[in-house]
């Protein structure tokens, strides 16, 4: 019995997805040659790939710029004081909106910009908010 479970769990593990695996690894190693990544600990290359999963949200907050708006504009303080209630959930699903991918990029939050921008629309009611993720601009209508 041990044999055979053995044999099955190495065919489910390793034989059923060598193929796949040969084929991703080849492609993978076409856009990332093995002398790019080789230099990082497994942990480093997650980030490196997938960014961070730990938001300090205040510091996306003070890492703000702000186009033909003040902080102290009424429009910013309401966005900010919704943002801050949102569950954590909600906070990185505005975070894809904003810049395409709900994880922090590997350089960390404090290096993550992004701005605040009036699209200065005619009338503001007619404009819902929406983002430039190229350049992590938010269009905030009044």
């Amino acid at each position: 019995r041990k044999e055979f479970v053995d044999l099955y769990v190495n065919y489910i593990f390793n034989e059923s997805v060598r193929k796949p695996f040969e084929d991703f690894m080849q492609g993978f190693l076409r856009g990332c040659p093995v002398r790019s990544w080789k230099m990082f600990l497994p942990v480093e290359l997650q980030v490196v790939l997938l960014g961070h999963r730990e938001y300090d949200w205040h510091l996306l907050k003070k890492n703000v710029m702000y186009r033909h708006y003040r902080k102290s504009h009424h429009t910013i303080k309401n966005f900010w004081t919704v943002f801050h209630k949102l569950p954590e959930e909600k906070k990185k699903k505005f975070l894809a909106f904003l810049s395409g991918s709900d994880r922090i990029p590997a350089r960390g939050l404090e290096y993550f910009k992004f701005s605040i921008e009036d699209p200065k629309w005619e009338n503001p009611d007619d404009l819902y908010p929406h983002a430039n993720t190229c350049s992590c601009i938010l269009l905030l209508p009044r």
